[in-house]
């Protein structure tokens, strides 16, 4: 997950299908202080993700 220059928010998942499912529809409603206008889900290829990293 990463916030783009633009303002967008970008992020990728990986995991069963009612996970993934389950991750899109909290995007849809984005945090209390969020507006989500939009949310674009592209299909990608499988990397093999095992962890997440916070970067500041």
């Amino acid at each position: 997950v990463r916030n783009l220059p633009d303002g967008r928010v970008e992020a990728v998942f990986e995991g069963d299908a009612d996970t993934i499912d389950r991750m899109i529809r909290s995007c849809r409603s984005g945090p209390p202080a969020a507006r989500v206008s939009d949310v674009t889900i592209e299909d990608g290829v499988h990397q093999g993700l095992s962890g997440f990293e916070i970067r500041r």
